[in-house]
């Protein structure tokens, strides 16, 4: 048959930045800079080149756009509603990242007007059907921590446990148990101690931790 029977549709990459920052889960948005939706809060994103994977694709425009790069980038969800985009009939692949804090300098730049974290639970009115997007990989961010050791990505270089129970507890949104937790983590063979302990006032110093593996996101069975 005449290839021209085989519409072709767009392919672009969005994706889902979270990182914890003044003890929330905040999510990294972008202020577009040229229609559909100027001047609107969207999540990182665009068009992926011919010669692109969609992974390669998506690292680009993130950096692009907000100058972060070198993330932990897992593939979330095909979204493909043919009125998602009024540019026509575009196809997304998101992804999620997740960040420590410390390691982010935010520069904008390309079509985004302004790069920013939101709380997760303030976050504006998105672009296309980016709030869809972003519920689909909060939900995946917390069904991951009952099997996996993803949130261990937004951790520092050298960490207490009480951090690390931290960001479960902010991720949640619930307390957790102290010492099943620790038992848990310990469980992992992940971790190891260093030669170092974090003073905090009058307590006794608390031993620093760093990850075995850094980097490497473990299945927990």
């Amino acid at each position: 048959m005449p290839e021209t029977e085989y519409p072709k549709p767009s392919v672009t990459t969005d994706i889902v930045i979270f990182t914890i920052r003044d003890e929330q889960l905040q999510v990294l948005l972008i202020e577009r800079g040229m229609p559909p939706f100027e001047g609107d809060w969207a999540l990182p994103g665009g068009f992926v080149d011919l010669s692109e994977d969609l992974t390669t694709g998506a690292l680009r425009e993130l950096e692009e756009e907000t100058g972060v790069r070198d993330v932990y980038l897992e593939q979330l969800y095909t979204f493909g509603n043919p009125d998602r985009d009024p540019r026509g009939r575009v196809i997304t692949v998101a992804f999620f990242a997740l960040i420590p804090s410390e390691r982010i300098e935010l520069k904008a730049s390309t079509d985004a007007r302004d790069a920013r974290w939101f709380a997760i639970d303030n976050v504006p009115a998105l672009a296309f059907d980016h709030r869809a997007i972003l519920d689909k990989a909060r939900a995946r961010l917390v069904a991951k921590l009952n099997y996996s050791t993803v949130a261990f990505q937004l951790l520092p270089e050298r960490f207490t446990l009480s951090d690390l129970q931290k960001i479960y507890e902010t991720i949640r949104g619930e307390p957790m148990d102290k010492r099943n937790f620790r038992k848990w983590v310990q469980s992992l063979n992940v971790v190891e101690e260093t030669a170092e302990r974090r003073s905090a006032g009058r307590q006794r110093p608390a031993m620093l931790y760093r990850m075995k593996n850094p980097g490497e996101v473990v299945i927990v069975r």
